[in-house]
């Protein structure tokens, strides 16, 4: 009998069914699809950055991405993350700029003059930029399939096109079904991304996590590889980034209601080219590649920050990254081995995370949402 059946095979699911092996447990990993990596991990932009407006968020970024720097298969690039910040928000980023030195991680200040060095842009209505040199892109796809090939050489069971239906708590453990069989485990851990809220009701447990569709928008290969960092104008949301021969470019929709909705929303591109073509002139004339571009879904909590640790004896979830998941799985998948090894994480403190904060009306207040 597993000791722990972690649910979901994304990048989070993978990290910690890795740790909690590494630990010495024994795992058994369900996932509804035929490989991993097929959700949100799957359709991610890849980028990671600590610069974040809340210790925590900057701290499971930090130690994340140290993480991904010495794993071969995570192919960590750090070309940066430079955000551009109009007058509206320069005491807000000013202070996140404080809490991200304060906790020694390696952010600037930039001048626009600076900031033009690294990209072409208009400066109507900024303040100044902020750069993070450690911030960059990883292959969600490559650190997936470690952590996963990780937690299999350590013991760990890995069944594929297996959806999770149900579970109850009867005599201290938990009684999981699947279409194909049942399992019994003292410890349940949730790592169902954007599903987790529908998993949570069949579980009558309410977790609040909803899916919010996002577009990633690519142009034709331009002949060229560019060497832009991951750019971003927090004015509008609108944000590129280099790949290959081509730019990735998008925005979110704050007016989408949420749901699973499939497709690319080809009507969204307006509006976040008008964003982009306003900041960024150089970009027009630039050709797009349908057939490139591609759609996958943010898993929303009502603070945008995720739900990490116990919600009932035995259960645990890491969900709700709201954009977050890749950057932030590796620390993650350490603090739920914490949790379940010591009965709390030791390394960060998560309370900021868990569950209570909802049901006791508190929210985070994280400015680095985009």
């Amino acid at each position: 009998m597993p000791e722990a059946i972690v649910v979901g095979a994304g990048i989070v699911g993978a990290a910690c069914a890795y740790r909690l092996a590494e630990a010495g447990l024994r795992v058994l990993v369900l996932e509804k699809e035929a490989t991993f990596a097929q959700g949100s991990t799957g359709k991610s932009a890849g980028g990671v950055r600590v610069q974040f407006s809340e210790p925590l968020n900057v701290l499971l970024s930090y130690h994340s991405i140290r993480e991904y720097r010495e794993m071969a298969e995570a192919r960590y690039r750090p070309i940066g993350y430079l955000f551009l910040v109009p007058e509206a928000l320069k005491e807000a980023q000013e202070e996140a700029l404080k809490t991200q030195q304060a906790l020694g991680v390696p952010v600037r200040r930039l001048s626009l003059a600076e900031a033009r060095g690294f990209v072409p842009f208009r400066e109507d209505g900024l303040a100044f930029a902020t750069f993070g040199p450690m911030d960059g892109v990883i292959d969600p796809h490559g650190a997936t399939g470690f952590f996963l090939r990780e937690a299999r050489r350590l013991g760990a069971e890995v069944r594929f096109g297996e959806a999770f239906l149900s579970a109850r708590r009867e005599g201290g453990v938990w009684r999981v079904e699947t279409p194909l069989g049942r399992y019994e485990a003292p410890y349940l851990l949730l790592c169902t991304g954007a599903w987790t809220g529908e998993v949570g009701r069949r579980l009558g447990v309410d977790l609040p996590v909803h899916p919010a569709r996002r577009m990633v928008y690519a142009t034709a290969p331009l002949g060229h590889a560019p060497t832009y960092p991951l750019t971003i104008d927090l004015a509008t949301g609108f944000y590129f980034r280099p790949e290959g021969e081509r730019l990735l470019f998008g925005r979110s929709n704050p007016d989408e209601p949420p749901g699973f909705r499939e497709g690319v929303d080809w009507a969204w591109l307006g509006p976040t080219l008008e964003a982009g073509l306003f900041r960024f002139p150089f970009l027009e004339g630039l050709a797009l590649d349908r057939k490139a571009s591609w759609f996958g879904y943010y898993e929303m909590t009502p603070d945008a920050n995720p739900i990490l640790g116990y919600v009932e004896e035995g259960l645990l979830v890491a969900a709700g990254f709201s954009g977050h998941g890749v950057q932030q799985a590796g620390m993650v998948g350490r603090l739920m081995a914490e949790e379940v090894v010591y009965g709390k994480a030791r390394t960060l403190d998560i309370g900021p995370f868990r569950l209570e904060r909802f049901r006791e009306g508190r929210f985070v207040k994280e400015r680095g949402i985009v």
